[in-house]
């Protein structure tokens, strides 16, 4: 598994950063706070039943953590989750802070099994919000080719180049980050589904992907500078929007230079029971609809793929299956010396 530092980064530290973030990693129950937000994404009332101390102490410790940078907050719904600091030279001290650490310190390992207790209880939470709408769920992907194959599509499509920070817009159960998450440097995974993020939380979590986090977050307005991912995925996420093309666009602001914006979804079809009883907004999209959205939004688009349930038409479905398309664009600040030829598949 990847998780560490990114492949170029300044070993060296501001002396600010490190006389701020030793000051307040310098205390007991604050070193142990960083060592337990280096494993999960934790609220408050999780980690005060880890570290057995009150809902105001656990408060004024991750302050502190906070203010020095080497702890994020990100706010879902009506819960607040903290994790360790992953970006810039906070980031950085941080993951040297808990390499120094002895995982066999009996302090540090009885607050991971106390960890797992929580951990435990997430997934059971998570897993029974799962089986509640799962029938939902296997019945669309009942009507496309076999999720195993889009995977390898995705995987083919994006392969060949490092992926240093990859977004995932409209993550659901996580199964993007964890397709990726062990190549990867850092995933996050952005939906507005508090349900949803408890599932994909849990998922990540069973895999070990530390380096994977999810949050909630608005597609449309992203809560993060310009030029902050190499890859950008929006997976089965555009027939929900009322509004793809600002989607795309903002997907493509985060974009760094060079970086590749995925889209899978569905080709044009006329499953109206999918607007009835899932929600969709849009029944599929043309390959011409999406690639537009991609260069209005300042994108190249590189490649269209078409997986086809087997005996139908390539782009329009009218026999109860529906076809997965998957289109890929690059952002044309950096050209590669070997650039792939636009092709249709």
């Amino acid at each position: 598994m990847s998780f560490g530092l990114p492949a170029a980064f300044d070993p060296h530290l501001p002396f600010a950063t490190l006389l701020e973030g030793l000051k307040a990693a310098g205390e007991d129950t604050r070193l142990r706070l960083l060592a337990v937000l280096g494993e999960a994404d934790l609220t408050v009332s999780d980690l005060t039943e880890i570290m057995g101390q009150s809902q105001p102490r656990i408060s004024r410790h991750l302050k502190l953590l906070a203010e020095a940078g080497l702890v994020e907050r990100h706010r879902e719904a009506s819960w607040v989750f903290y994790r360790r600091a992953t970006e810039g030279a906070n980031g950085v001290l941080a993951l040297r802070l808990l390499a120094l650490m002895d995982p066999n310190d009996p302090v540090l390992a009885r607050d991971r099994e106390r960890l797992a207790d929580v951990r435990a209880a997430r997934a059971a939470a998570a897993q029974s919000y799962f089986r509640t709408h799962a029938e939902q769920w296997n019945r669309i992907r009942s009507l496309h080719v076999p999720e195993a194959e889009v995977e390898a599509a995705v995987r083919a499509t994006l392969g060949g180049a490092r992926i240093d920070a990859l977004l995932d817009l409209g993550t659901g159960t996580g199964s993007m980050l964890e397709l990726f998450g062990g190549e990867i440097t850092r995933g996050l995974g952005l939906d507005l589904s508090p349900d949803m993020l408890a599932v994909a939380r849990a998922n990540l979590e069973r895999a070990g992907l530390r380096n994977c986090s999810v949050r909630q977050g608005d597609i449309y307005n992203l809560a993060m500078p310009r030029d902050s991912f190499d890859v950008v995925i929006i997976h089965q996420v555009l027939h929900f929007l009322d509004d793809g093309a600002r989607a795309v666009r903002e997907a493509a602001r985060v974009l760094r230079p060079g970086g590749r914006l995925l889209v899978v979804d569905f080709a044009p079809h006329d499953l109206e029971f999918l607007r009835e009883a899932h929600a969709h907004r849009r029944l599929g999209f043309s390959a011409e609809t999406v690639e537009g959205w991609m260069v209005q939004a300042g994108l190249e688009p590189v490649k269209h793929t078409s997986l086809e349930p087997k005996g139908l038409a390539p782009e329009r479905n009218t026999a109860g299956t529906l076809i997965v398309s998957l289109w890929l664009a690059r952002d044309p600040r950096v050209r590669v010396a070997a650039e792939p030829q636009r092709e249709m598949v």
